[in-house]
């Protein structure tokens, strides 16, 4: 568990670390499609670039009869010679809320995956595997979770 907690800390001071913007949109807002092991969630999703490589994430979503609400702070890097095509790796926090006879559950999810920018359109779209590993009384992990982000860009 302290391994996790210190990845989630460097991969923090990353993204608030970096002050240049080298990537080709600054914020997207849009919709996040979580799926896989558990349910599908849906719901929106804003992407905000704090420096050259670091960007943080914010999910609120809904489904399988509760609602979830997620950061992730992410180290982006574009792929030399694949035009607005970047990988990213990071991870955050996040709490499940459930809508009816149930607790609260508290997980941290890490995340990697690919966005592209599509040029000269603003529209972005992304994937990533981003498994949930559950902190609460039963603890446990959903390793098969991936998301699939729409955004438009400004």
């Amino acid at each position: 568990m302290k391994k996790l907690f210190s990845a989630v800390a460097l991969v923090t001071a990353m993204v608030l670390g970096n002050s240049v913007n080298a990537q080709s949109y600054k914020t997207g807002l849009g919709l996040m499609i979580d799926v896989g092991e558990g349910g599908t969630y849906v719901g929106p999703h804003i992407k905000h670039f704090f420096g050259k490589h670091g960007a943080g994430e914010f999910d609120v979503l809904f489904g399988s009869g509760s609602t979830a609400v997620q950061a992730l702070f992410q180290y982006n890097d574009p792929i030399p010679g694949a035009k607005g095509l970047s990988w990213y790796i990071g991870g955050g926090p996040g709490l499940i809320f459930a809508n009816k006879g149930g607790g609260n559950t508290f997980y941290l999810s890490p995340a990697v995956g690919l966005d592209f920018k599509v040029t000269g359109v603003p529209l972005s779209f992304s994937a990533d595997w981003r498994p949930k590993f559950f902190l609460s009384e039963n603890g446990g992990s959903t390793i098969g979770r991936f998301g699939l982000g729409f955004k438009f860009t400004l």
